[in-house]
C-alpha cells in the first residue's frame, strides 16, 4: 500500500463529517474511504481499527493547551477569565461539530471518554493558572481550585451544546464576573480573619 499525499487528513475529515451525520457505529469504513476518495485498504493502512479513527479525531480537538501568560491581566481576575474564555471560544469555532461528535461517542467508547476527561483536567489546570496569576493578594488556594473547577465545567458544558444554543456570551460574562467577585470577597475575608 503506498502513502498518498494528504490521504490521512482526507480520511480524518471524511470520518468527522460522516460520524457527525450518521454516528460512528452506523458509518462503515467503506463510506469513509469513498468520501475521502481513497481505497478502503488505505483507511486500514493508517487506522488498523475503525475505533482508531475516532481516537485520532480526539487528537484533532484544539484549544486546551493555551499559554496562560498571554491571557493574564495582573490583578484583574475577571478580565483574565474573559480573555481565557474568548480564546477557548475561538478554538471551538474551528471544532464545534467535532466536539459535539466526540461528546456523543464518549458514552460508548472508553478511549474517547478518557481523553475528554483528561482534556477537562487540563482545562481546570489552565483556569487555575490564569486565576492564580491574576487574583488579588490573599485569595485562598481552595477558592482558586473551586473557581477553576466551576468555570471548567461551565465552559465544557457550553461547548458541548454550542451547536444547539443561540444565547450569546452574556450568561458566561455574568458567571465570570460572579467568580471574580467571589474570589475578591474571599480574599478580603481571609485578610480579615488573619487580622483578628
Amino acid at each position: 500500500m503506498t502513502d498518498e499525499p494528504g490521504a490521512r487528513e482526507r480520511i480524518l475529515a471524511a470520518a468527522e463529517e460522516l460520524f457527525a451525520a450518521a454516528g460512528f457505529d452506523a458509518t462503515p469504513t467503506s463510506r469513509v474511504a469513498e468520501r475521502a476518495g481513497v481505497p478502503k485498504g488505505l483507511v486500514h493502512y493508517y487506522f488498523r481499527r475503525k475505533s482508531d479513527l475516532l481516537e485520532a479525531l480526539v487528537e484533532r480537538l484544539p484549544g486546551d493547551r493555551l499559554d496562560p501568560a498571554g491571557l493574564v491581566v495582573p490583578g484583574d481576575v475577571a478580565a483574565s477569565l474573559h480573555r481565557l474564555v474568548d480564546a477557548l471560544d475561538r478554538t471551538l469555532d474551528a471544532s464545534a461539530v467535532l466536539s459535539h461528535l466526540l461528546l456523543r461517542e464518549a458514552d460508548t467508547h472508553p478511549a474517547v471518554l478518557a481523553e475528554l476527561e483528561a482534556r477537562y483536567e487540563r482545562l481546570v489546570e489552565l483556569v487555575r493558572a490564569v486565576v492564580a496569576a491574576a487574583r488579588p493578594e490573599g485569595a485562598a488556594p481552595a477558592d482558586v481550585d473551586s473557581a477553576a473547577r466551576l468555570l471548567a465545567s461551565a465552559v465544557s458544558h457550553r461547548h458541548s451544546v454550542a451547536r444547539h444554543a443561540d444565547e450569546g456570551q452574556e450568561t458566561m460574562h455574568r458567571e465570570l464576573r460572579f467568580l471574580a467577585d467571589a474570589l475578591a470577597a474571599g480574599a478580603g475575608q481571609d485578610r480579615g480573619a488573619t487580622a483578628q
